[in-house]
């Protein structure tokens, strides 16, 4: 075990000390991330079927696993950093290191180095677990693994597809996986590294087992933290401003979800049907005054009666 553990350390640094060295010289930072993969790879490959004197189907199944992955990865990145040698993340860490870029540089990729070593290392403790047969947490692990890699696979291809079009040029890929995630990509491949951890349930007794877990947890904050997410969202924000502020507000930033609606403003509005005008009532009919009555003839006074002497007349 314990030489397998050296394996799974000693050959990812020796790779990225080698990749420094062949920056400083020529300064394409685009294969770093390529020479990372393979590392990681080899050295989990390595640990897990070392010394390569009889491979037992636990090991095999998990540095098939490991392999996989570096291999698919490794090849999409080599793609790509063929036609761009140099990464403008990198680049921009250079200028402004200035004079310090080489011991800096040495730094990252030392870091870099002790990251893929912690993969590899978690690969091998699953691998050589003292578990024997195949069991149900470790067909588990594959099935999850292969969702993981055909969506890695997937978000990858509609990328491409959708840059290798004119008609896209400096718009937003937001088809498919990439309408639902803003970074499908690096979803699937933590994906992938949660698969290896559930191999860890195959023995919960043997305690360096659990270690496994390290390897989602430590992909995740790479992801979300540091050289994955973080750099990538500043130079999008930095080249497609307001277009790229609509899409993070409408799509999920790592889980894959449905994306929000979102109001467009520059969709024409739709026309609103006027009301028909309301006809006023007509006024109610006022009620005929009752006629007026006649005046009351005023009452006459009645004649005084001729005052007599009470002496009778003649």
């Amino acid at each position: 075990m314990t030489a397998a553990l050296l394996v799974a350390v000693l050959v990812p640094t020796a790779i990225m000390i080698a990749v420094w060295a062949y920056h400083e010289r020529t300064h394409k930072s685009g294969w770093i991330d390529v020479a990372w993969t393979f590392a990681v790879g080899l050295g989990a490959v390595g640990g897990a079927v070392w010394p390569f004197d009889g491979v037992e189907a636990r090991a095999g199944l998990y540095a098939a696993m490991a392999a996989a992955w570096s291999v698919r990865l490794g090849w999409h990145l080599a793609k790509r950093s063929a036609g761009h040698p140099d990464d403008p993340r990198y680049a921009k860490m250079r200028e402004g290191w200035g004079a310090s870029s080489p011991v800096k540089m040495f730094g990252l990729l030392l870091i870099q180095a002790a990251a893929a070593s912690v993969l590899a290392v978690c690969v091998v403790l699953v691998a050589r677990s003292p578990a024997g047969a195949l069991g149900l947490a470790d067909y588990a692990a594959a099935a999850l693994f292969v969702v993981a890699l055909i969506g890695e696979a997937t978000a990858d291809a509609q990328m491409r597809a959708f840059q290798a079009d004119p008609a896209n040029k400096g718009k937003i890929c937001d088809v498919g996986l990439w309408g639902w995630s803003r970074h499908p990509n690096y979803f699937f491949e933590w994906l992938s590294w949660c698969a290896v951890a559930l191999g860890a349930l195959a023995d919960p007794s043997w305690l360096p087992g659990w270690i496994a877990l390290a390897a989602p947890l430590m992909m995740l904050h790479l992801l979300l933290n540091m050289s994955g997410v973080p750099p990538l969202e500043a130079h999008m924000r930095r080249t497609r401003g307001a277009a790229w502020e609509a899409y993070v507000a409408r799509v999920s930033r790592f889980v894959p979800a449905p994306p929000k609606a979102t109001q467009d403003r520059s969709a024409p509005k739709r026309a609103v049907k006027p009301k028909a005008p309301v006809k006023p009532k007509a006024p109610a009919k006022a009620k005929a005054a009752p006629a007026a009555a006649a005046p009351a003839r005023p009452k006459r006074k009645p004649r005084p009666k001729p005052k007599t002497s009470g002496k009778p007349r003649k």
